[in-house]
């Protein structure tokens, strides 16, 4: 298995957006695990994100880098000066954020494993290219969409129909058009349900 992990630049980030970016990911954190195939075993260095992180978060409404920061590394008792730092292996992590080389780093991308040999248009997926773009594009969105929204809510979205929840959300952060296809076909290919409509007709 290839494990990809994609740095974002930080200089952008402020305390709002790093919250958004926070609760946007608290949101998806179950489509985006079973979209993008991550192992069971992956998991110990790909955590989803923190509920109790997400309510403090929330709850406090944190208003400089500073508090943030401690409120990330509570309940730790290593030294947050540690590159393997035990907060750095979730799917967002703001390790390097912090204490790196300022940038906002995301853990959850496969090039492929066991569980995911799926052929898209008839080739492996396996260090598939497009799959490897859609995971860029996704991040480069989500970096934007954290930047740029006023708020972010860590509600999570329906799942009965994954596929179309999974659309609607790509639609929302311009995935649209020609262009970001394949994009969608490749974050949306392990997940169940029609991309079309919400609900079966009777």
């Amino acid at each position: 298995m290839h494990n990809i992990h994609i740095h974002l630049d930080g200089a952008g980030h402020t305390p709002r957006s790093i919250r958004n970016f926070i609760n946007i990911i608290a949101s998806k954190n179950d489509l985006f695990y079973k979209a993008l195939q991550i192992a069971p075993e992956r998991m110990r260095y790909c955590k989803k994100m923190d509920g109790i992180l997400v309510e403090k978060m929330n709850r406090r409404k944190p208003k400089t880098m500073r508090e943030i920061e401690e409120i990330w590394y509570e309940g730790y008792s290593e030294s947050r000066n540690q590159h393997y730092h035990h907060s750095r292996y979730h799917f967002l992590n703001l390790h390097s954020f912090f204490t790196g080389n300022h940038t906002v780093e995301l853990r959850g991308f496969n090039a492929g494993s066991p569980q995911s040999r799926k052929t898209l248009g008839g080739e492996s997926s396996e260090l598939h290219a497009g799959k490897i773009r859609s995971y860029i594009v996704l991040a480069l969105a989500l970096n934007h969409q954290a930047l740029t929204q006023k708020c972010a809510s860590a509600r999570k979205p329906q799942t009965e129909n994954e596929k179309f929840a999974m659309r609607t959300y790509l639609n929302r952060i311009g995935f649209i058009g020609d262009e970001f296809a394949n994009c969608r076909e490749h974050l949306t290919a392990y997940l169940d349900g029609s991309a079309a409509w919400r609900f079966r007709a009777a």
